[in-house]
């Protein structure tokens, strides 16, 4: 057990470095602001980690957009704040190339694009919807109802202040599962722009089927999606390369994102 414990605090201390730059057409300053440069959580949600990046480029747009939300952008890409940090730059991210490059924008927000957030409560109650929803598929939603709220603020406040210790004390609850069983089903979105138009797949997939412990190739099976149709592939969590032959529960155990989701991400070689 101590090993695993080893491999959720490696993953909870994964780290992206990103330079952050205001978009040229919002400068209002006779010389633009320096690039902002952090090392941000995987695991966590940009408006959690991004009061800094506020600050250092709000004084240099025109004042009344000073109350204006902030929004980012990835090569034109608008990035969606409700996901994990980690999940954008596997999903967006072709190349690699750090530091990560992402444009500041206080002006034309895309409402048809991104969900509003006024601020950390928006996503709280985010975290706390999806864990709800992944305790539902693992555990008929038991654990999160016999969880009193100071359990809830403990996985909220970990998350917020990154703290690991905190966080697992609370979510090692939500991992508990009869050795035999396993999980009832694995709480996981698979995303694969490349081979349909939604956002991401969800399906019902146990750990465990007629005393067979399933793999990650056997949730790959069940999509209904030729995935080797647009060449060699990689199934991508936490900008790790999973081999097919893992078996689930295991990934669910150790490579679940905060909300206790897997967000996995099917990669193709760069042309």
């Amino acid at each position: 057990m101590a090993e695993d414990r080893e491999i959720l605090r490696e993953i909870w201390e994964g780290r992206l470095p990103v330079c952050f730059t205001l978009a040229t057409e919002e400068v209002s300053t006779p010389i633009a602001p320096d690039p902002f440069y952090l090392m941000v959580p995987r695991l966590t949600y940009f408006p959690l980690v991004t009061d800094k990046v506020r600050r250092h480029f709000v004084r240099c747009v025109v004042p009344e957009k000073h109350d204006n939300e902030m929004w980012l952008e990835f090569e034109k890409f608008p990035l969606k704040w409700h996901y994990p940090i980690g999940l954008i730059y596997d999903l967006l991210v072709t190349n690699s190339e750090l530091p990560w490059q992402i444009t500041v924008h206080f002006d034309k927000y895309p409402d048809n694009k991104l969900l509003k957030c006024p601020s950390k409560d928006v996503v709280e109650s985010h975290l706390m919807h999806s864990l709800k929803e992944a305790d539902a598929l693992k555990h008929k939603n038991h654990i999160m109802a016999l969880m009193q709220e100071r359990d809830h603020k403990q996985l909220w406040l970990g998350l917020l202040h990154d703290r690991f210790d905190q966080f697992w004390s609370a979510n090692r609850k939500l991992m508990e599962h009869s050795a035999e069983d396993g999980f009832r089903y694995i709480p996981f979105r698979l995303y694969a722009p490349q081979l349909t138009s939604k956002p991401f797949m969800q399906y019902l997939v146990k750990s465990i089927e007629n005393e067979k412990r399933l793999t990650l190739e056997d949730l790959l099976q069940r999509a209904n999606l030729n995935f080797e149709s647009k060449g060699p592939f990689q199934v991508v969590i936490h900008g790790i390369d999973l081999p097919l032959e893992t078996p689930l529960q295991w990934i669910s155990e150790h490579l679940s994102y905060p909300d206790n989701f897997l967000h996995l991400c099917i990669r193709y070689s760069s042309p």
